[in-house]
Parts: structure tokens; sequence; C-alpha cells
């Protein structure tokens, strides 16, 4: 079997050592690891794969010389954008983590169980998809093939370790009562309707990402999509209450196996009248998990077929390293 050569850059971040955890998971044909990060953080010591790795420091040459295959980046936008180029140049697929090359229309924009076929025109880099956006495409990918989705209606509620580890400290200081440092507002015991900055028609870019990278993936540029996404007091795991419109109709027990059939899907629906207690994903079941779990389906009776349904997905695990390390599995097996 063809053995590979892997970097993660941003080793020490937290996706990074996420990135660590799931590559030792899943045994990887690889035959040399190289881990980068900033000055900082260079020649501190990981133990990774039984072995003890020592941090580089991330330069334009670091990449030089190593015949490095792929190259995991989750080091911010600027990092990226700096540094890409230099490990493309060197030889190396870039698989990214930030938001830096999502909608470079020259880059393909990735999530291995909707549209891997976009893996093979890449040109050096191929970007990971927004955390939010890659769970909605795992669901919604089977009913747009079956039904034509005609509009989507996003909102989430997402988990404070999307922004990384100074929303973690927010929360989890927030509980004591000490003032924010990551979040323009305390996050514990709030919420905040405001995921990075606004642009000019009042919608955030966190927004305008769920948009423009849906329909990227989905390759419509034409689809209907609006979004309002959430930051909520929860450690990890991202749910998303999406309504659908489609084109056709459909039977409702027919779509629910169509999405239990669907690869990286668990359905967790099973719901009775006048029970108290239901069975449907949420945060707490799914931490540390890399399948996509939906529930509360239901016909939306207020448009001819429309359907609602409830998405939740570990946000550091398939919203950013799972994902990222399925797109480097295709790849190495597209070189077989």
């Amino acid at each position: 079997m063809k053995k590979f050569n892997v970097a993660v850059v941003g080793a020490t971040g937290m996706v990074g050592r996420k990135f660590l955890q799931v590559l030792e998971e899943r045994k990887l044909p690889v035959e040399n690891y190289y881990l980068f990060a900033s000055a900082r953080s260079a020649g501190k010591k990981v133990d990774f794969m039984g072995k003890e790795y020592t941090i580089e420091e991330l330069t334009e040459t670091c990449f030089d010389g190593k015949d490095i295959d792929i190259a995991l980046f989750s080091a911010g936008g600027g990092t990226s954008e700096k540094f890409a180029p230099c490990a493309v140049k060197a030889g190396a697929l870039v698989i990214d983590n930030s938001s830096a090359w999502r909608m470079d229309p020259k880059v393909p924009l990735v999530v291995p169980e909707v549209n891997p076929e976009d893996i093979e025109w890449h040109n050096g880099i191929i970007a990971n998809p927004n955390c939010s956006t890659i769970q909605a495409m795992v669901a919604l990918k089977p009913l747009d093939d079956k039904y034509k989705i005609k509009r989507v209606v996003y909102s989430t509620y997402q988990a404070v370790s999307g922004a990384g580890m100074g929303g973690y400290s927010d929360l989890e200081n927030g509980i004591n009562g000490d003032a924010p440092k990551k979040f323009p507002f305390p996050i514990f015991g709030n919420c905040l309707p405001q995921i990075d900055v606004f642009d000019e028609d009042d919608y955030t870019k966190e927004e305008l990402k769920m948009v423009n990278e849906t329909r990227k993936i989905l390759h419509n540029d034409a689809m209907r999509i609006t979004a309002t996404t959430v930051r909520v007091p929860v450690f990890h795991g991202h749910s998303e209450s999406i309504n659908v419109e489609f084109e056709k109709d459909y039977d409702l027990d027919d779509l629910k196996k169509t999405l239990a059939d669907f690869p990286g899907i668990v359905l967790m629906d099973k719901v009775v009248q006048g029970e108290s207690k239901g069975v449907y994903p949420m945060p707490l079941d799914i931490a540390g998990k890399d399948e996509v779990y939906v529930g509360r389906i239901r016909r939306d009776r207020s448009v001819d077929s429309g359907v609602n349904l409830w998405v939740v997905a570990d946000n550091i695990r398939k919203g950013a390293a799972t994902n990222a390390v399925q797109i480097a599995q295709v790849w190495m097996d597209m070189q077989k």
C-alpha cells in the first residue's frame, strides 16, 4: 500500500489537536507526520501515534525538502493565505479549515459524503466548509437529489467551541461572573444572535457563509436561502433548525428512509403524541461523534412541499477535523 507524508499546521490549537486525535483513530496510510505551529509553540513536545513529536515553526520554507503530500491547515485565514501557497509550491495538497479559500472559484469546497467528485479538480488547495454548513449539507444532499430543494431557511444554535479557545473560556469563566473577552456580551445564561461581523444588509458573515457555501457545494447558484445564526451557551455541538421547501412533493416515511440510508447520517426521530419525552438529537448526545444526527422531522403545512428538520453534529469533529481528514482519505484512495 502506498504511504503518504502528512503535515498538520496549527497542531497546538483546538482544531489542530482534534486533527491529531482523528488521524490517530483513523490510521491513514502515512509514512511521516510533521507538526507545525506559530513561533511561540515551536519546540513544544507532543505525544502522537505512540511517538514524541517536536512542534516546528511555521515559515515560508518549512515545507521544503520534506516531500509532504498533504498539509492539513487550521491556523486562521490570514495564516492560510500566507503559508498555504508555500505548501503548494513545495508539492503538497493543502486541505484548509479557514474561510480564506472557500469562495475562490478555483478551489473546491468539499463535504466528502456530498460532493467528493469536486476533489478531482483541485489546483493544490481544497477548502473545508464552515462547521455549520458541513452538517447541513450532509442532511440536505439526499433530499435535494430526490425532491429538488426550492428554498432553505437556516436557524442555528452554535456552541462556543466554534469560536475557539476564547469562546470556550468565555462560557467557562462566565459561570463565575467574569466579563467576556471573546464575545461582545456575556454568553453564560444568554444567546447572542451575532456570529462574526455584520455586512451592509445587516446579515452576519456567518450567515452569509451558510448561504454562499450551500450554493457552491450543491452546485446551485440560484437556490433561495436565508439564515439566522446564534451563539448559545453550549460547549460542544452545533444544532440547526432547517426549514426546507421542495419542488416535488414527498411521502414523510420515504423522506425519513432517504435520510436514514445516506452515509454519515444517524436518524434520531421518534415521538409519541401525548408523551412528554421524545427521541431527538441533542448536543450532549453527539459529543465526540463523527456522524450528523437528524430528528424532529415533520411536514411544514404552511407550504405545499415543506419539511422541518433538527440537525446536530460535533462542530469540532465533523464540523472541522473529521471532515478535513475524510477529504484526505478520499484523495489518498484516488491515488491508488
